[in-house]
């Protein structure tokens, strides 16, 4: 019975351990198969913001589709995105300030949540956010496109989500409304006197730079409107500072701007050549020396070493179509009513109101001009240029062309 009772138990033994071992195989095998909680993770790649100090787009590729919550913050200004957690693949080279961005911040903030914080240079509207499937790849994107605008917007979009849970995506593709302009808002002047800091501008034939005669002359045009008292005045500069082309715009609009004027003093090689000029914006320059001039002002952040990214600003919206073309018909109106006013009291040249490609006049709101004030080559130009007296003549005419445009876009109800 021991002989037997040995060999049997050995062999129970074996067939508990044969069980034991394949029971294990048994449950082994799909723990093996069962994906990593790493798996349920959304990878985010290709990050991307391209645009200007006007409109800026962000882009960020992401391996699946995803839910998408957004909203707004002050001191400073900065949108925030939360998306479900996400594994960011970010160069840091891709961080970089561009157009409105100031800064990027992203990271985990719970064990199923992360965040995206896009520090913002100044107030701005959301034009859209959501996430969309690629056209042409595989995965899907998330798009969010911001627009500098008046802090009145800004503060307006932050009241609307106050009170309530941050906004989804699927509620992003309807408008913000907006606080009506409030009764008796006082019309909004934007001065720019042209150039600054490293970029000089023209230089006279007696040493005179464009960069201090701008400033000079725009200084004396503030002053001359606050005293009037019924505009509200703002300069793009009011020291000797370098500003990019865009960032001219930004101010325009995030001041609420309803009339721009950049005020600049060329130089040209034809002699004998003078006056003041009024340029207005346009695809297509109105002759060839309207295009050199816009062709030399557009080269400011050039000079500066600014990198110039263009964008795509092509917009499938006709309203935002229907806004620039009524800006552009009010800045010709202005326009035509200031050649009106200087030409009763200083120089202009043949054929005063023109048209060229003006980087700073593109604001899509805000109606906008161009003055040339004369021809920093020419001697007598260059003289009066440096004559208060004649400043003060020209510095009139200006206010009484913006009296008239204020007073008329007042009874037009813009």
């Amino acid at each position: 019975m021991r002989r037997l009772c040995g060999p049997l138990s050995d062999c129970l033994k074996r067939a508990g351990l044969l069980f034991l071992a394949v029971l294990l195989l048994g449950f082994a095998a799909p723990l093996t198969m069962r994906p990593s909680a790493h798996a349920d993770i959304l990878k985010a790649h290709d990050f991307l913001v391209a645009g200007d100090a006007v409109r800026t787009r962000i882009v960020m590729q992401l391996d699946d589709d995803a839910s998408l919550n957004w909203f707004l913050l002050r001191s400073p200004h900065r949108l925030v995105v939360d998306l479900p957690q996400t594994s960011f693949a970010i160069a840091p080279a891709d961080l970089k300030p561009r157009g409105l961005v100031t800064n990027v911040r992203y990271g985990k903030i719970s064990d199923d949540h992360s965040r995206m914080i896009f520090a913002v240079n100044g107030p701005f509207t959301v034009d859209g956010i959501s996430i969309v499937k690629n056209e042409s790849s595989s995965g899907y994107r998330l798009v969010a496109d911001i627009v500098a605008s008046p802090e009145a917007d800004f503060e307006a979009a932050l009241a609307k989500q106050a009170g309530g849970a941050p906004k989804a995506a699927a509620a992003t593709d309807e408008p913000v409304d907006m606080k009506p302009e409030a009764p008796g808002k006082p019309f909004t002047v934007v001065i720019d006197p042209g150039h600054g800091g490293i970029d000089g501008g023209a230089e006279g034939v007696s040493g005179t730079i464009e960069k201090n005669v701008t400033l000079a002359f725009g200084t004396e045009l503030r002053d001359a409107l606050e005293k009037v008292g019924k505009y509200k005045v703002f300069m793009t500069r009011d020291d000797d500072r370098f500003l990019p082309l865009d960032e001219r715009v930004r101010i325009a609009r995030q001041d609420d701007a309803d009339l721009f004027i950049s005020i600049h003093a060329d130089t040209i090689s034809v002699k004998g050549i003078r006056g003041a000029t009024v340029y207005t914006v346009s695809d297509k320059a109105s002759d060839a020396a309207a295009a050199a001039v816009a062709s030399r002002e557009n080269l400011s952040d050039d000079l500066a070493g600014v990198e110039i990214t263009e964008a795509n600003h092509d917009v499938a919206d006709i309203l935002v179509d229907l806004i620039r073309r009524e800006t552009h018909s009010f800045s010709i109106r202005f326009a035509r009513s200031l050649v009106g006013q200087l030409s009763n009291t200083i120089e202009m040249i043949n054929h005063p109101h023109r048209f060229a490609g003006f980087r700073v006049l593109r604001a899509p709101d805000v109606p906008s001009v161009l003055i040339e004030l004369g021809y920093l080559s020419n001697p007598k130009d260059e003289a009066e240029l440096r004559d208060p007296k004649w400043r003060a003549k020209a510095v009139d005419s200006i206010c009484k062309a913006i009296s008239l445009f204020a007073a008329a876009k007042v009874r037009a109800g813009g």
